[in-house]
């Protein structure tokens, strides 16, 4: 398993269960989260929060990493995040990629790329079998 890989799986577990410090410290302090579907978040103390409200928003949302690749001080991933749909108490997942850059084995930038629905929360690649 990459280093990339485990600091990234370190990261989500903290994301799932962790403080915003615990989250925040898997950064670099001037890091900057890049997404699809909302403004960017900088600085480390940012993210730490921010997730935080993501994981309470969703019933106590949880994450995993599908598939990582890395390279150098990049690595990219395939992510499933599950949670609690607050208006009708049903399961969900969200799918989606991200890009990573490290610095001194710190994350320094991630680049999501996921796209959100309210209307469908189940979302990922069109067609493709996540089952098997």
């Amino acid at each position: 398993m990459s280093h990339h890989r485990d600091r990234i799986e370190a990261y989500f577990a903290s994301c799932g269960e962790g403080t915003a410090e615990e989250i925040a410290a898997h950064f670099t302090p001037d890091a900057v989260i890049y997404d699809t579907n909302i403004k960017p978040m900088v600085g480390a103390s940012v993210i730490g929060a921010s997730w935080v409200k993501v994981r309470d928003r969703w019933g106590g949302a949880r994450w995993i990493v599908d598939t990582c690749v890395s390279d150098g001080d990049a690595a990219a991933i395939e992510w499933s995040m599950t949670g609690t749909d607050p208006g009708s108490g049903g399961p969900f997942v969200f799918r989606g990629s991200e890009h990573y850059r490290m610095v001194d084995g710190r994350i320094a930038e991630i680049r999501q790329y996921w796209t959100f629905d309210p209307d469908r929360l189940d979302t990922g690649l069109l067609g493709w079998d996540y089952t098997g």
